[in-house]
């Protein structure tokens, strides 16, 4: 009660008056929260305050990802006074209480709700809320496929109907991601040198995945021999400054592995495994990346603790399995390797047992059966050397046991293994053998870009060595049919009227025959052997006695380089300058490049290069690209996009080192300029590793059997070649076996016309034109078209093969189609569209071909076409005209 006194014109009048103050508390709950997210539900809250204030409803939502996101949904104001009550309607967001069908999104995956009241009262500057009270509820997200459909109180769009009509909404299904990747899906065998596997991995898309990303890393290993440097790479990673990171695994020359790894403050520390890899014997490593703890596994157990917290992050830059640019590999067998991203699965545990098991004689005899043990005995035979391939046939067919290899034919498995053991000694052919079966994933075998390049890298750098060392074992790779009459016709030898009547023109000074004769016998081409020694003689008299420019820079290779006679620089570079003076444009690449190696005038060099460059020369520009990639222009810093630039120009214009180097590239790729395109490199490290000269040695040997009507050693020299992956090759036994076997010739027409149509659309340069791969492509479709055996007949198969054939400018493709439309099959749309006619006018593409073997018969096929055409018109003539009025003789 509160007394007051009030006077009036002097007086003093008493007033009584009763004033009832009630002090509010700051208080806010939620009385009624549900227990799950759910729409429209009427929430009660009770709150007060004892200053004027703002009630405030929140929903803080908190994802797997880590994030939290908090929404407001109601506010409202509060004065001073008793506890009050309101109801309100709890409208949270659509995505996390319906299921998401084109109006309602698609959401993360919540981890948590809450919701929270607070009452807050108003800062100084009217800016900033403080909050004194608050409280909360838990609220259970309802999973992701159990949220009720939203009725929706509007008109849906036409296009949202249709969207809900398609599989992605009538059939929920997560995208696929990379949890678990097969970083090496068979076996490789590693040559101890510098090509080994290159992988890189994508970030998940689920960003719940990516969040909670844990890595193991598993895969079994035969070493052969301990390093043979200081150290020997294993499995390690690559970032983009081209520097080590977490993981970094290597084998010392003593036997140990030395393990690094990176911190989060770019620190580093390695250590070395208390035990010694063992030799030639399987091991299952298993290498396990936590926080600060790392796991090594060998049929040993080992922790190792780092001071700092490991940094590993698998999407930067690029991992090596084996050797790399950096370092040499291990002798041996590697593989698979698997590499888990977010689990550590037990069975790996359960491995370490399984291969020790695995490399006890008894355990392996009680588990083969007739057919291995005869194949474990064949092996046997070969040499006690070879004791890799008991562990090896062991261990591949008990994974046959859990249907890894089941699918396999015991004979293509042998063949594999006798493939691995001829690529681990760096055999030239069953390094292209393998590269091809993994290329293009045949005969059970994975389809693996990564392992077809390490194969294909490895004879592709041979191939580089072979051609600087010529040698009568090599010949030139020449692509000739068997079907080819022109060029089958050109072929001789020392004693063929052929090589007689060039030798002949030789002496008379025909300089085009001299060129011809040395390249012949240097080369091993058309059919000569090698002979080194001759060639040169050929190479002194054109370049002496005739003066020709081609035969003076020849010559002055082959004296600068020592090859068949000795080596004599200043003679070398006074030829070369004299067909440099003649405008011979190789010799002013040759020239650079003594400035360059002998000299080290970089100046004269490269002036030289960039004049041959704007000329076209091949390896002008790649030599420009090794002056950029190394720093050697002068007054310019190392750049190596420039490099990559020449590196392509070079390999576009033919020169293999350069096709090597951009396949290098492009396998690892180069940060922030070239993305990286392994399908890709594989193309180009396969068009230098076919330049092998003891791949044409084969080819020679074939030829000269089918030249002397031995089709059998032929056909032997060709499926060499052929299983090697030589497109040439696989079509001449393909014709070979035509007149032998259908079944010999569906497989290699078809592995034939494979290449042209998987060859991605490069400007690689190819010794062949695509369109002489048309026969292929008809007689494929002659095999659709007509019945073999269990074969059906397809005539849509026929028609496909039919129209690659005409779309490659060949007539009997053209001719073949019209015959199927003339017996009454309708041509599909999508073949009409490709060719871009009507089925009318297909004989008439046939006579705009240049073959003139085609035009009788097409000119029959086209009158033939024009015949019907006129009995169409005329029949249509004939019903639609009304009669005429009939008129009588006078």
């Amino acid at each position: 009660s509160t007394i007051v006194f009030v006077v009036f014109s002097g007086k003093c009048m008493l007033v009584l008056c009763h004033i009832q103050v009630v002090w509010g508390l700051d208080e806010v709950k939620i009385l009624n929260p549900p227990e799950e997210a759910l729409p429209d539900h009427l929430l009660q809250v009770l709150y007060s305050c004892d200053e004027p204030a703002t009630v405030q409803l929140d929903c803080v939502v908190s994802f797997e990802t880590g994030t939290i996101s908090t929404f407001l949904l109601r506010q409202w104001n509060c004065v001073p006074g008793v506890n009050k009550i309101r109801t309100v309607k709890l409208n949270l967001p659509d995505w996390l209480v319906y299921q998401p069908d084109g109006i309602v999104p698609d959401s993360q995956w919540v981890l948590s709700c809450i919701l929270r009241a607070s009452v807050r009262h108003t800062g100084y500057d009217d800016t900033e809320k403080s909050v004194r009270a608050q409280h909360v509820a838990n609220l259970k997200p309802k999973p992701y496929l159990s949220r009720r459909v939203k009725q929706h109180q509007l008109c849906i769009a036409w296009g949202t109907q249709m969207l809900q009509l398609t599989k992605q909404f009538i059939q929920k299904q997560c995208a696929l991601e990379q949890e678990t990747l097969h970083l090496l899906s068979s076996i490789y065998a590693s040559t101890g040198e510098s090509f080994g596997i290159t992988k890189t991995l994508n970030p998940h898309r689920n960003e719940v995945l990516e969040y909670l990303r844990v890595k193991a890393i598993s895969f079994p290993w035969y070493d052969r021999l301990h390093c043979q440097e200081a150290l020997c790479g294993v499995f390690h990673h690559i970032n983009s400054q081209n520097s080590y990171i977490t993981p970094a695994i290597l084998l010392t020359k003593s036997g140990h592995l030395h393990i690094q790894m990176n911190g989060e403050s770019q620190e580093s520390s390695a250590f070395l495994s208390s035990f010694k890899v063992p030799l030639n014997v399987w091991c299952n490593l298993i290498v396990m990346v936590c926080t600060i703890t790392l796991c090594a596994l060998l049929l040993y157990n080992m922790l190792y603790r780092f001071r700092f917290i490991i940094m590993f992050d698998d999407t930067e830059g690029y991992f090596v399995i084996g050797g790399g640019k950096y370092i040499p590999g291990v002798k041996g067998y590697f593989g698979p390797v698997i590499y888990h991203r977010n689990q550590i699965v037990s069975d790996i545990m359960v491995l370490l047992v399984i291969l020790y098991l695995l490399n006890t004689c008894s355990y392996i005899q009680l588990n083969c059966s007739l057919c291995s043990s005869l194949i474990i005995s064949f092996f046997f035979s070969l040499s006690l050397f070879y004791q890799v391939i008991y562990s090896l046939i062991s261990y591949l067919f008990f994974k046959s046991f859990f249907s890894i290899y089941s699918h396999m034919f015991k004979c293509m498995m042998q063949a594999w293994l006798l493939g691995l053991l001829g690529a681990q000694k760096g055999d030239r052919l069953a390094l292209l053998h393998l590269g091809h079966l993994h290329r293009l994933g045949l005969h059970g075998q994975p389809k693996d870009h990564d392992l077809a390049y390490a194969y294909y890298a490895n004879i592709a750098q041979q191939t580089t060595i072979d051609r600087h060392n010529p040698s009568p074992q090599q010949t030139t790779v020449e692509a000739i049919f068997v079907n080819d009459e022109k060029m089958l016709n050109i072929q001789t030898n020392e004693n063929h009227h052929i090589f007689q009547w060039l030798k002949h023109q030789a002496r008379r000074g025909a300089t085009e025959a001299e060129q011809a004769i040395a390249r012949m016998l240097f080369w091993g081409q058309q059919g000569v052997t090698p002979n080194i020694l001759k060639a040169v003689r050929h190479y002194e008299r054109g370049a002496v006695q005739w003066e020709d420019p081609v035969s003076m820079y020849d010559y002055g290779i082959v004296l600068l380089q020592g090859h068949g006679v000795e080596k004599n620089i200043p003679k070398a570079v006074t030829f070369l300058k004299k067909a440099m003076d003649k405008g011979h444009v190789p010799a002013i690449n040759a020239l650079a490049w003594y400035y360059e190696h002998f000299e080290k005038d970089y100046k004269q060099a490269i002036q030289l290069w960039e004049q041959a460059d704007l000329l076209m020369c091949p390896e002008a520009a790649f030599n420009l690209g090794v002056i950029y990639s190394q720093g050697l222009y002068p007054g310019k810093p190392a750049n190596q996009y420039i490099a990559y630039k020449y590196y392509l120009k070079s390999a576009e214009r033919g020169n293999i080192r350069g096709g090597i180097l951009i396949a290098d590239i492009w396998t690892t790729g180069m940060p922030g300029f070239v993305n990286r395109h392994p399908s890709d490199a594989v193309l180009w490290v396969k068009w230098a590793a076919e330049h092998n000269g003891y791949l044409g040695s084969i080819l020679h040997k074939a030829l000269d059997a089918y030249l002397k009507n031995d089709v059998f050693t032929s056909l032997l020299y060709y499926m060499m070649a052929a299983e090697a992956g030589y497109a040439v090759a696989q079509f001449n036994v393909a014709y070979l076996c035509e007149q032998n076997s259908v079944n010999c010739m569906w497989r290699y027409y078809n592995i034939t016309i494979q290449k042209q149509l998987q060859t991605c659309a490069l400007t690689i340069p190819d010794l062949i034109s695509k369109s002489v791969f048309a026969p292929a492509f008809i007689r494929m479709g002659d095999l659709f078209y007509e019945r073999h055996g269990n074969r059906q007949k397809n005539l849509f198969s026929a028609a496909q093969m039919y129209t690659l054939a005409a779309l490659r400018n060949n007539p009997q493709g053209w001719y073949n189609l019209g015959v199927l439309g003339e017996e009454g099959y309708k041509l599909p749309l999508s073949i009409l569209i490709k060719l871009g006619i009507s089925e009318l006018y297909l004989a008439d593409k046939e006579l705009d071909s240049e073959d003139a073997d085609s035009f009788f018969p097409c000119s029959l096929a086209l009158f033939s076409v024009y015949v019907q055409t006129f009995q169409k018109h005329y029949s249509m003539v004939r019903w639609s005209t009304p009669p005429s009025p009939l008129y009588t003789a006078s």
